[in-house]
């Protein structure tokens, strides 16, 4: 079991980055929250999970255990498999995701592409006993006048690949955008899907 790995960020992109460590260059699936610590060319050290099928082995790293040991917990759900629990951890921080399982808060479970209201059920019966509650307290969103940069179409095509409509992405990331003109990939869709995961 590869439980963490450390080295050069040698490559970044909207869901993984590629880690060097001994000369051997490890892809690994993480969230935009994740993504959006690490900078091309420094050292960085993730914690990892490794998902073994038949025809597959893939890395999925995380900045801290914690995200890393929700990530096991989500998959004991039935029907919910790496990319769906990938999906949930990219929309709800850890936190806020605890705070909906032990409250039962379908309606914050159900902004998760994928997740509809007998899986969310699903999901707070079987881990709501789980989870710690831990407050975490609301922030209004502002909706600023749309504003285009080449970040744009980039971050639209990874949350319509993440399973948001388009009509859906588009003003969370022109809102992002028009707050921070000059956010990178990974900054502004990881603020866009905390803005979707508020305000859908």
């Amino acid at each position: 079991m590869i439980a963490s790995i450390r080295g050069e960020v040698i490559e970044l992109a909207l869901d993984h980055a590629v880690i060097e460590t001994a000369g051997v260059g490890y892809q690994l699936n993480a969230t935009p929250a994740t993504l959006a610590r690490l900078t091309r060319g420094e050292e960085a050290r993730l914690h990892t999970a490794l998902i073994v099928r038949e025809d597959s082995m893939t890395l999925y790293g995380f900045a801290d255990t914690e995200t890393r040991d929700l990530f096991g917990l989500l998959q004991t759900v039935s029907g919910v498999g790496p990319r769906l629990a990938m999906a949930v951890l990219a929309v709800l921080e850890p936190e806020t995701l605890r705070k909906a399982l032990a409250a039962g808060d379908l309606a914050a479970l159900t902004r998760v592409p994928g997740i509809g209201k007998r899986g969310a059920e699903r999901m707070v019966v079987e881990l709501r006993d789980k989870v710690n509650l831990v407050p975490v307290p609301d922030t209004p969103g502002a909706a600023p006048a749309p504003v285009h940069t080449p970040v744009r179409e980039q971050v639209l095509e990874a949350l319509t690949g993440l399973g948001f409509p388009l009509k859906q992405a588009e003003p969370a990331v022109d809102a992002v955008l028009a707050e921070q003109p000059d956010a990178g990939n990974s900054t502004a869709l990881r603020a866009a899907l905390g803005m979707l995961g508020k305000n859908r």
